[in-house]
């Protein structure tokens, strides 16, 4: 282990902006944490993933703490599923290659999402009618307070819409060290999305298997969103808002190719990336910052730029769907 000063960050976040932390250290294990820990203990504490949803608006005055323990561990199995632990340090994409592999079905349609696994159930991460806490079944970590270790349960996680107890009331208390998931050897596909579907209809697949599906998700991700490697970017800035079914009628007929999604008895999900489309700013550039012209839900730094000028970016989309159409747009990436 080793404790590094002045560390620049622009490597391990996918905006690729140029910020740096007062400290950085990565550790595997809990007797690494309780050495490092003791070290910094005056300092604050930043935990960090995969750096793919995350916005550095500034250097971070403090310790950055990475856990880039990896593996995949076989705790129990029977004829109809499988109980997997994986450390988290693992990518969460070679997590759901090595699950098609062996035929381990309900992560599949998550397939090229970035970050690590001890970051998933943080963002309770989601894709195409599939999200983390469908196959979740515990997690284990560390308390930085106290260095005291523990299991939650699925129960306890408080999952909701991209989001968890991990986001909310323990954001930089608890280390996530490994990720426990049940999945299933056999079931039925989730083939129902849109986009999922007319692949499977210009293939001609009547019956795909779980690499097609991967192999599907593959290809209309990276058509959709832009290489970080190439642009920066983390993905989808915003969620998808909920809606009072009265405001999604109203709107709907002033704005009849608006649609929506039942989220709850009285409440319409609607796609943020329309909002924003329809207030003009799909592909539209202003210097280094912008919005990619495939998808609206993507912010990209095109160069230079810095996290205050992509801030400010999102806070005029914002601004101006709020405008437009009365409802209050919400970041999902963490804001440093």
């Amino acid at each position: 282990m080793f404790i590094y000063e002045d560390y620049n960050l622009q490597n391990k976040n996918s905006f690729g902006l140029n910020v740096s932390a007062k400290y950085f250290c990565t550790v595997s294990s809990k007797d690494e944490l309780v050495n490092l820990v003791e070290q910094v203990k005056d300092e604050k504490v930043l935990l960090l993933g995969g750096g793919s949803n995350i916005l550095f608006t500034k250097n971070f005055e403090g310790c950055v703490i990475q856990f880039n323990r990896k593996g995949i561990t076989t705790l129990d199995e029977d004829k109809d599923s499988v109980l997997l632990e994986v450390f988290a340090g693992e990518l969460w994409d070679d997590f759901v290659s090595y699950c098609v592999e062996k035929n381990y079905y309900g992560i599949e349609n998550m397939s090229l999402i970035p970050g690590t696994v001890g970051a998933a159930p943080i963002q309770n991460i989601g894709a195409y009618g599939q999200e983390l806490k469908d196959t979740f079944f515990a997690a284990n970590g560390i308390y930085l307070e106290g260095l005291s270790e523990k299991t939650f349960f699925k129960s306890g996680c408080n999952f909701d819409y991209r989001s968890s107890i991990f986001k909310h009331e323990l954001k930089n208390k608890f280390l996530i060290t490994s990720v426990v998931f049940r999945l299933k050897k056999s079931h039925q596909l989730n083939t129902h999305y849109g986009s999922i579907e007319q692949e499977l209809k210009s293939m001609k697949k009547n019956n795909p298997t779980l690499a097609d599906i991967r192999n599907i998700v593959v290809k209309i991700r990276q058509e959709k969103l832009p290489d970080p490697r190439r642009f920066g970017n983390c993905g989808s800035f915003f969620k998808n808002p909920e809606i009072e079914k009265v405001h999604f009628e109203k709107l709907n007929q002033l704005y009849p190719s608006l649609k929506g999604f039942p989220f709850s008895e009285n409440t319409i999900k609607i796609p943020a990336g329309w909002l924003i489309e329809q207030c003009g700013w799909k592909g539209k550039r202003i210097g280094n910052v912008g919005v990619h012209e495939d998808q609206a839900l993507v912010l990209v730094n095109y160069g230079d730029a810095s996290g205050a000028e992509i801030l400010q970016l999102a806070d005029s989309i914002k601004e101006d769907v709020f405008k437009k159409f009365e409802i209050q747009l919400e970041e999902e990436v963490n804001i440093i």
